[in-house]
Order: C-alpha cells, then sequence, then structure tokens
C-alpha cells in the first residue's frame, strides 16, 4: 500500500533543479544529479503515477546501475513494486509499460548527451509520456517534502520482455526483402535487439558499434550532427549499400543516409513513410491524419496531402507529438529530430520500427533511395540554425511584430512563431531544452532562401548585438 506523505514537513533539500526539462529529467550525473535525488524521485514517483507497480529499465552508461538502485529502492520504500526489465532501449520500455499494462515507467538514459550525463525517461500507464507541464513540475516540487517510508516496502521483480518485444516489431519486417544496408547503433541501446530484428531479414543487413558501451568510443550517440555519421557514410559507400541507418543512444531516434553517403534531412523520412501506409499496406488508409512538427519542409505536407493523407502541425517535442497523435487517432507521425510516432506502437516513437518501414518502403519500390527524396523535395530549406541570446523574447516579439504585417503573411503560434507565405516560411522558436533560439527558414529559391536568412540574422545582431551563432 502506497503511503501517504505529510507535504508540509520542510527537510531543507535542495536539489538542483536545473535538471527536470521540458520532457524528461537530465544532467551531468554527480555534477548537477545524484543517487540522492534518484532515491527521492523514485520516493515520490508512486503517489504522482498513482500506481502500486513501475517498470524500470536503463542504459549502459557507467552511472545507470547506482541510479537504477538509488531509484528502485526509494519506489520501494514508498511501498510500490519495482519491475526491472535490465539493460533496452527507450522504445522497448514504451512498449512493455503498455503491453503489460504497468501504471508506469522509468528509462534510466541520457539519449544522445555525452557520457557524463544520465536521466530519467518517465511515463504513465499505456506509455503516455510526463513532461513538465503534465507532472514533472508537481514531482520537483514534491520531491522537497519529508520521506516517510512505507510500513511495508514494494517487491523487486525482473521481467524479461524480449520474446514478446520481437514478437511485436515482427510484422515491421515481413516486406523487407532484397536489400543492403549498414546499421551504426552509436553503442547505444539499439544494439540490445539489432541482432535478433535482423536475424531473419530477406536482404543482407551490416551492423557496426553494435554493442552496448555507455563510454560510445567510436562516436558521440547524436546522428543529428552530421559529423557523427562520417563512418557510417564510409560504409555504406565501401558496401555499396542501398542506404545506412544510425540509431542515438537509446533508440529511439533514427537518421538516414542514400547509397552515395549523403545525409537525408529527418522531415523528409515523415514523407516516405506515407508510402508504406498509404501505397504499400494494403488497406485504404486515406484521410488519416499524419503529424508534423513545425520546423517540417512544406515538401512534406504537400507529398503526404499528394499521397491521401491529412498532415496535422504539432508542437516540438515528444510529449505533445504522442498527445495530438493519440487525439487525432493519426496513423503515423515524425519530428525533425528524427522521433517517429506510429498509432500500432501505442502512439509512441520507435527508431526500429521507422527503420524497418524504410527497409520495406525501397524493398518494394525498387528505386534509388536519392531518386525517392529528390522526388518529393520542391523547395530550399535551411536546416535547424541555433543561435544563443539572453534576448529570446524580445527578438521573437520583434520579428512577429516586423513579419507578422507583411502581405500574404499566415501566422501559426503553437511553438514559438511560424510565418508562411507564399514563396518562403520560417519558424523561430525558443529551445525547451538547451539556452537556444532555433531558426528553420524555406523558400522557392536558393536566392530567395539566403537573401530572407540573412535578413532575419540582421534582425538578430540589431536586437542583441552579442548573440552567437551556434
Amino acid at each position: 500500500m502506497l503511503r501517504a506523505v505529510d507535504q508540509s514537513k520542510a527537510t531543507g533539500y535542495n536539489p538542483c533543479m536545473g535538471v527536470f526539462k521540458s520532457y524528461d529529467i537530465r544532467g551531468v550525473y554527480n555534477r548537477e544529479w545524484d543517487k540522492d535525488l534518484a532515491y527521492r524521485i523514485g520516493f515520490f514517483l508512486p503517489a504522482l503515477l498513482e500506481t502500486e507497480r513501475i517498470l524500470v529499465g536503463r542504459d549502459a552508461r557507467e552511472s545507470s546501475e547506482e541510479i537504477f538502485a538509488a531509484l528502485s529502492r526509494g519506489i520501494r520504500e514508498a511501498g510500490c513494486d519495482v519491475t526491472d526489465i535490465g539493460l533496452c532501449s527507450t522504445p522497448s520500455v514504451y512498449f512493455a509499460t503498455a503491453h503489460f499494462e504497468f501504471g508506469g515507467s522509468v528509462m534510466i538514459t541520457a539519449s544522445h548527451n555525452p557520457p557524463e550525463y544520465n536521466g530519467l525517461k518517465i511515463s504513465r500507464a499505456q506509455a503516455i509520456p510526463v513532461g513538465y507541464d503534465t507532472g514533472l513540475d508537481r514531482l520537483e516540487k514534491m520531491i522537497q517534502g519529508a520521506v516517510v517510508p512505507a510500513s511495508t516496502p514494494g517487491k523487486l521483480e525482473t521481467l524479461d520482455i524480449r520474446t514478446q518485444y520481437l514478437e511485436h516489431l515482427a510484422p515491421y519486417k515481413r516486406a523487407v526483402r532484397g536489400i543492403k544496408a549498414v546499421i551504426d547503433c552509436s553503442d547505444g541501446m539499439a544494439s540490445v535487439f539489432i541482432h535478433d530484428v535482423i536475424r531473419d531479414l530477406q536482404g543482407q543487413i551490416i551492423t557496426m558499434y553494435d554493442k552496448p558501451d555507455g563510454t560510445f568510443p567510436h562516436h558521440p550517440p547524436n546522428p543529428l550532427i552530421e559529423a557523427n555519421l562520417a563512418d557510417l557514410k564510409r560504409r555504406t559507400r565501401a558496401e555499396k549499400a542501398d542506404l545506412g541507418i544510425c540509431f542515438d543512444g537509446d533508440g529511439d531516434r533514427v537518421m538516414f543516409i542514400d547509397e552515395a553517403g549523403r545525409f537525408i534531412s529527418p522531415d523528409l523520412i515523415t514523407a516516405l513513410l506515407g508510402l508504406y501506409f498509404f501505397r504499400l499496406h494494403g488497406r485504404d488508409h486515406r484521410g488519416e491524419v499524419v503529424t508534423y512538427d513545425v520546423r517540417t519542409s512544406r515538401s512534406v505536407v504537400e507529398y503526404v496531402e499528394r499521397l491521401g493523407g491529412k498532415p496535422v502541425i504539432c508542437k516540438v517535442g515528444h510529449s505533445h507529438a504522442k498527445k495530438l497523435l493519440r487525439d487525432t487517432r493519426g496513423i503515423y507521425g515524425g519530428e525533425l529530430a528524427g522521433h517517429y510516432y506510429f498509432r500500432d506502437n501505442y502512439y509512441c516513437d520507435s527508431g526500429v520500427i521507422a527503420a524497418l518501414l524504410v527497409l520495406a518502403i525501397l524493398s518494394r519500390i525498387k528505386r534509388p533511395f536519392s531518386e525517392l527524396i529528390a522526388e518529393m523535395v520542391k523547395y530550399h530549406y535551411s536546416g535547424e540554425i541555433n543561435f544563443k541570446t539572453d534576448a529570446k523574447d524580445r527578438i521573437i516579439d520583434a520579428v512577429l511584430s516586423a513579419y507578422g504585417s507583411q502581405p500574404g503573411a499566415k501566422l501559426t503560434d503553437i511553438d514559438g512563431i511560424r510565418m508562411d507565405f507564399p514563396e518562403w516560411w520560417f519558424n523561430l522558436r525558443k529551445s525547451n531544452t538547451e539556452p537556444y533560439l532555433r531558426l528553420v527558414a524555406e523558400a522557392n529559391s536558393a536566392e530567395r532562401l539566403n537573401e530572407r536568412v540573412a535578413e532575419l540574422k540582421s534582425c538578430f545582431r540589431e536586437l542583441d548585438p552579442s548573440i552567437e551563432e551556434e
């Protein structure tokens, strides 16, 4: 039975609150947070989630075992049972949370961050994420309360989810055949399942950096930074493979390169996945919702519409993406960061499902990856440009005032500001996880794109002469 805690009793505990982020808890371990904070989070978590049974998984970082021990002790001393699934990927935690009907879960990981970081991704029942505005804010306050252990501690159990998880992935493998791919696991948690996933695929799959190692000896585990894909590009070209695939540290994100080793902007994969659901799937999904974030190319929206999908714009971030997909009963969604969400995956993101679907598409269509991508790209895209500044709000307000009154301007303000004009558009938003102002722009010609981006940068510098472009 969970023990009620008297929040009015002051403890004097003063953790670094900076680790409570928009979507998770994360920071440099033993500097920004430690095992004492992990214990307190564990202790108050059952009350937040209103459950007596919490599933916990973890990545291979050197601090993960210590965090697991402290976190699970806190959960159990609150009277709640802990089910340990061991080393795993973040998508497998989402799967197990929903499939085995847990009241909540925690994945111990810092995702794509360097080895000295660690963190906690918390979900409710049905793998619904807990973000700062849906519970982490309350948890941040709760952990300052008095710890009064329950008279009867919860149990610690273990669960092997491999068989059920692989069965869940099996349908996505059936259309893969005659394909050659190189997969870089980034020494991360996709490695835990990748060999079982590819074992019976009808194609040639070459893996690299495919053993979990939390020190990430080969390259940083963030595939969105193109420099981290250098080895994969070389190997893909050397093997004359059809494509290259790279997972991030915890396996929830995935990036792709084409047969020539060229990086493919992740938002374009959102469009490509439409070929599977609207052309190859065998069921009529026309008119179903596909979600995309505010930074996504107009090419993606137009391509999905041509296929018969209904694109719906979304705020950046996995908690927003999952909620919108669930609320609209959408079939799938994608983000510029390389997250792809699927209705048949409990509305959660999965790097491996996205990878299998791309393999299936290329298997069926029998055309070079580069050709398929070139066919959908109609505009010139800047990619995400980051600026370090203390004048974020002032800049956004000034830009809105300057551009909002221009002829043809169409404002979308669900996440910063997105201004659409007939021949170009831009999105300007504050980062939810880092101290940056982020700009994305797109135009119907390279000249217009360069002109508009230069114009915006000049505006930024006028408002903050000390602004730094990262």
